[in-house]
């Protein structure tokens, strides 16, 4: 009898685990990728598990980071498993805390930071650029002029879509500098392949966590300590008065105000995503450096990390 009990029971389990699976099937899942290597590497990993495990259809959409809101807002997507908070202040105020069409679903669990950067050789040379203190020299930072900006040095700024405030910190800290921005994270990285090819001065905007700086030697520059005071103007959308560095950010994840009552499984396992930033960094060196695709290195990690991803399979209240 024991042993009969113990069949029905098995067969029960998987009866139920194919009717979860069944209720699935019609439903897509639409996670948004942004413009850099860690976003696409989070929704391919919640891509992978959604799939496998409860049988959603999973699409990935790519958009800047800006437009996701309005996209979440509007039921043409879901989620996204990368906020970077200091660039939304805004965005929150207006579709999570007034609209409630977007709902913060918590920490991914990763820390980054934008700042300005430059080659180590750069402050080698000229020690002084290793702070903000030193850009206020207008000469000095004739060394970053090219053709494009005349007498002022060039500033690499990010994709235009990006969040940055850098023209702002330039022109209120009274630098000779212009903001020349690049089309996109690739552009950045090939101006920074060429100038350290030459051993040529460059200071550009980046983040991190990131592959880069595994792959060159490069110098954060202190700008003026980041406060809530130089921020204030940001959260009401007026980043003009921004005179300091970034914030560190602790990134977030965001999904449709719908997607419990919708999609619970998808819900919750979004809710409970979250990893280290030493894990992001060892998957984005994978693709940046490795060359690998974006869907292996995330089925790579999904099957070496059993122990991690079968956490946030739990209903989200056990975890928190």
């Amino acid at each position: 009898m024991k042993a009969l009990r113990l069949v029905l029971v098995m067969m029960l389990a998987s009866l139920a685990f194919v009717s979860s699976a069944m209720a699935q099937e019609g439903e897509v899942i639409r996670l948004i990728e942004n413009s850099w290597s860690a976003s696409a590497l989070n929704v391919n990993v919640a891509k992978i598990i959604l799939e496998e495990e409860y049988g959603y259809e999973v699409e990935i959409i790519a958009l800047d980071e800006q437009a996701q809101w309005a996209a979440i807002a509007a039921g043409e997507a879901d989620a996204s498993l990368e906020v970077w908070p200091s660039g939304h202040a805004e965005n929150v105020a207006e579709y999570i805390d007034e609209l409630e069409v977007v709902e913060n679903v918590g920490e991914l669990g990763v820390v980054g930071k934008i700042g300005w950067f430059v080659p180590t050789y750069v402050v080698e040379e000229y020690p002084e650029l290793a702070t903000y203190e030193g850009f206020l020299d207008a000469e000095l930072v004739k060394i970053f002029a090219t053709a494009e900006t005349g007498d002022k040095g060039r500033f690499v700024g990010a994709a235009p879509s990006w969040v940055q405030y850098d023209a702002e910190i330039i022109e209120n800290l009274e630098m000779n500098m212009e903001v020349v921005y690049a089309g996109s994270e690739e552009a950045i990285l090939a101006e920074l392949s060429s100038a350290y090819a030459r051993q040529e001065p460059i200071v550009f905007y980046f983040y991190t966590p990131h592959s880069v700086f595994a792959e060159y030697d490069l110098t954060p520059v202190a700008l003026p300590e980041h406060t809530e005071e130089c921020y204030a103007g940001v959260v009401d959308g007026d980043a003009s008065a921004v005179a300091c560095d970034y914030p560190a950010d602790q990134l977030f994840k965001i999904v449709s105000s719908d997607l419990a009552e919708r999609a619970p499984e998808a819900y919750n396992l979004i809710k409970n995503f979250n990893y280290t930033s030493e894990d992001q960094i060892a998957m984005i060196a994978q693709v940046e450096l490795e060359g690998l695709e974006f869907e292996e290195v995330a089925q790579a990690w999904v099957d070496e990390n059993e122990e991690v991803w079968a956490e946030w399979l739990k209903p989200a209240e056990d975890n928190y």
